[in-house]
């Protein structure tokens, strides 16, 4: 197959006008830098990147100084623009099928090359097609088990190699709250987001002699444009159930999975983490 080009951003002088320049500027004269510097100079990759919590987790590590490569099924190639500009960090961006082997094995050797290697994968990618049984189709549940469970597998082996011998990683996977507390019309989903948790704990067995940590986030109804589709009835009903009282935003997840990527959660793996307003309590 042939690999296109990725789309590469970089950022020169006006890196000095950005909010993170502005940001570093203040925590040393403050003494500190230490929120800002947690990620500085590590290289990290988030699937399903386009926008919603994969876009959020992409912003966050670069705000932290990480470089960023942006993977989605369609490209981000005007994320990535965005993110070398208002960060001051390389951001790379590649278009691919996470759920193709081949295109996994392609992009990422490509994605770790720009990278200069790769210390963090957050695995992201994911699609909802919500049937009752009767009426899910083969395809149905092939789909979405191949792009939220089958990806997390393909992803986490395609950089599994360079962070054991590394000595180093962090993966951290994007669940959510239906592979552990789940809902009619959802066998697909649910089967794949309890299948993303139960990789997760083998994974994080397999790797954790090597200093390669693997953890979970289980969110709950997160505002994304999966959620966006529901009709106003329907997003009442479900924020109502809610103990917080409100739906989450992308930007809730994409705090806690930065908190996992960084040295700060090194003692940390094999967990399955819920960011749902206490729904899951």
């Amino acid at each position: 197959m042939a690999l296109k080009r990725p789309a590469v951003y970089d950022c020169g002088v006006f890196f000095l006008s950005t909010p993170l320049f502005l940001n570093k500027l203040t925590g040393a004269l403050c003494g500190s830098l230490s929120i800002f510097e947690s990620m500085k100079n590590k290289k990290s990759i988030v699937t399903g990147a386009s926008r919603g919590i994969g876009l959020a987790v992409a912003r966050e590590l670069a705000a932290r100084g990480s470089d960023v490569a942006l993977i989605s099924r369609g490209g981000c190639d005007s994320q990535a623009e965005s993110i070398a500009k208002e960060f001051g960090v390389r951001a790379f961006a590649y278009a691919c099928d996470v759920g193709d082997s081949a295109q996994v094995q392609a992009t990422f050797a490509k994605a770790i090359e720009d990278l200069g290697g790769v210390d963090v994968l957050v695995n992201n990618a994911g699609i909802t097609r919500d049937r009752l049984v009767l009426r899910m189709k083969d395809e149905d549940f092939d789909d979405v088990v191949a792009t939220d469970l089958r990806s997390a597998f393909l992803c986490t082996r395609a950089v599994a190699k360079t962070m054991l011998s590394a000595r180093y990683g962090r993966i951290v996977n994007i669940a959510s709250i239906n592979g552990i507390r789940c809902q009619a019309g959802q066998a697909n989903y649910a089967a794949a987001k309890a299948g993303v948790i139960g990789l997760t704990k083998s994974n994080a067995m397999e790797f954790a002699s090597r200093g390669v940590t693997v953890n979970a986030i289980a969110p709950g109804f997160i505002e994304t444009d999966m959620t966006a589709a529901l009709n106003a009835e329907v997003h009442a009903k479900y924020s109502s159930q809610i103990p917080l009282g409100c739906m989450g935003k992308p930007e809730d997840i994409a705090k806690l999975a930065v908190f996992l990527a960084s040295d700060d959660a090194k003692y940390i793996t094999g967990q399955v983490i819920g960011v749902d307003g206490g729904l899951n309590a």
